[in-house]
């Protein structure tokens, strides 16, 4: 049995705890999977900004240099060689390039929940994360009575407008429904709040043999 600390709406710790469920807190973990999810998130984050000039984009190069024969130097047909410094270059990045990596569906729901299941004692319940105010002060105060510290991850049933105002601005503090979390996002956090509904939802997204 695998119980966590449950908090009220306010930030006070329940009297009671919450049971998490085996099928999801529970799974046995395969290093290669997490490891393959984890890239994936940061290859999907990769963008293809870097771009080279080739032979054929290179200004200039529309003569040739010095006659081909008699001057004692090696025969040469355009600036715009790739083997002088000023020409183009081979094999270089065009901009075009697909860094994507690609998982299935089961993959994708299996890594999640054996990232849970590994970050289980950074895990914590609250009945509902809902700041009363869309504004920063509220949500830091809230975070202070739950006693999180670092990289917080909070894990909600349903993103509202408040709820995003309050944390945009904490760049240690992210959220996400369910559905939308990755391993990447569990595995980085020192510290996971879970939303109460938000468990019937992962229960319902990871549960099982998926």
């Amino acid at each position: 049995m695998m119980k966590v600390a449950t908090y009220t709406a306010s930030g006070s710790k329940a009297s009671t705890e919450v049971t998490l469920d085996k099928s999801v807190f529970g799974r046995e973990l395969n290093p290669e999977l997490l490891g393959l999810a984890y890239r994936r998130s940061l290859a999907n984050r990769r963008t293809n900004n870097a771009k080279t000039l080739t032979r054929g984009l290179v200004s200039g190069g529309g003569r040739k240099p010095w006659r081909q024969k008699g001057t004692g130097r090696a025969r040469v047909g355009s600036s715009r060689t790739p083997l002088w410094r000023t020409g183009g270059i081979v094999f270089g990045p065009t901009g075009n390039e697909n860094y994507n990596i690609t998982m299935t569906r089961k993959m994708v729901r299996s890594s999640v929940a054996q990232a849970l299941s590994a970050q289980v004692d950074a895990i914590s319940v609250i009945e509902t994360f809902a700041p009363k105010e869309a504004k920063t002060r509220v949500a830091v105060e809230l975070l202070a009575k739950l006693g999180v510290e670092g990289r917080v991850l909070i894990i909600v049933a349903e993103m509202n407008d408040t709820l995003v105002r309050s944390v945009s601005n904490l760049s240690d503090v992210y959220a996400s429904t369910v559905g939308r979390v990755t391993a990447f996002d569990v595995l980085n956090a020192d510290a996971i709040i879970i939303e109460k509904p938000a468990l019937d939802g992962l229960k319902q997204w990871l549960g099982g043999k998926n």
